[in-house]
């Protein structure tokens, strides 16, 4: 195994020239880049209280090496839509993750429409637990599965 070429892949551009230019790029990405690059083309079809659900076609950027919905793209959709079922409760803030959990069941391809639903399971004082299924659009065959916990911070009583 050749070590310096995984921290090659990992580091990026090695070259000072390509380097600096990485670099100006990554920098000048918005605030918060992340959210808006795996949610672009998400809609919000039905939204009530202590549920979300959204539908999204599989976009070119959020595939893997294998050509098929990223791993960490559907991680990053349970934390999101996860996150904002939270605030559907009434609570003023999200929260902090203390875990997700991702079961990968089947695989999503390019423009392969998926629905993604979020439930509420308990939005207690100091701790929200949500589940979060994406599912084939046209089959409604499970995609992924996952359940994210965060901790609320205590709200001051001033």
């Amino acid at each position: 195994m050749n070590l310096e070429l995984v921290k090659q892949y990992l580091e990026g551009a090695k070259k000072d020239e390509e380097s600096k230019e990485m670099e100006s790029k990554v920098a000048k990405l918005p605030p918060r880049f992340i959210e808006r690059f795996v949610t672009k083309g998400i809609k919000v079809d039905l939204i009530e209280t202590g549920r979300i659900i959204c539908s999204m076609k599989v976009q070119p950027h959020l595939l893997n090496a294998g050509n098929f919905l990223h791993g960490g793209a559907t991680a990053t959709l349970v934390d999101l839509i996860g996150s904002a079922v939270i605030f559907t409760t009434g609570v003023t803030s999200s929260g902090v993750s203390v875990e997700i959990n991702v079961s990968y069941l089947d695989s999503a391809f390019l423009d392969e429409e998926i629905e993604i639903e979020a439930k509420a399971l308990r939005v207690g004082k100091a701790i929200a637990v949500v589940s979060v299924e994406l599912r084939k659009k046209k089959n409604g065959k499970l995609i992924a599965q996952g359940r994210h916990t965060k901790y609320l911070a205590p709200r001051s009583k001033l």
